[in-house]
């Protein structure tokens, strides 16, 4: 007998109004009060890290500059430098708070690499476990994340409080 997976915060995304215009420029505009609801976890003078709201596995996270760019010529010195800081800010809050095996860490420029939203640039930090690609995407399409993102978002945003990453 084959069991249904239940997912019930994905209504509220179905449901929900779609945002107008590149929502990783309108993150780190949005007041710090809002960092929760919108999943952004950590800013940097010109980068900001936010949990992904699809993720691959629980604690995977999005690096992204504040200049909306598509192509990583086009980041200044200042801008790149800036976010490959916020990048190993972000491997090393998700190594400590998730104790991975190993991290996935890329970048997917153009939709044909499997970028979803291809006008602004954008690190993945996935954390892997050995044995984590479970049966499920290959049976039904499917991913298992065992941890809700509010639970994500609360022990990523202790996580870089707590090293003192301001």
């Amino acid at each position: 007998m084959q069991q249904p997976l239940w997912a019930p915060w994905r209504m509220e995304f179905i449901r929900a109004e779609k945002p107008t215009g590149c929502i990783f420029c309108q993150f780190p505009e949005a007041p710090p009060a809002e960092d929760r609801r919108n999943l952004l976890v950590h800013r940097s003078a010109r980068a900001f890290t936010v949990l992904n709201r699809f993720p691959y596995n629980s604690g995977h996270v999005m690096v992204i500059p504040r200049a909306h760019l598509a192509e990583l010529g086009a980041l200044g010195a200042e801008d790149w430098a800036d976010l490959q800081e916020e990048l190993r800010r972000a491997t090393a809050v998700v190594r400590e708070v998730y104790r991975p095996d190993g991290l996935n860490v890329g970048m997917n420029l153009g939709r044909i690499a499997g970028a979803g939203i291809v006008d602004h640039l954008h690190w993945h930090v996935v954390p892997r476990w050995a044995g984590d690609n479970n049966f499920m995407p290959v049976l039904a399409d499917t991913r298992v994340v065992v941890e809700a993102l509010d639970e994500a978002w609360q022990r990523l945003a202790a996580g870089f409080a707590a090293v003192g990453w301001k």
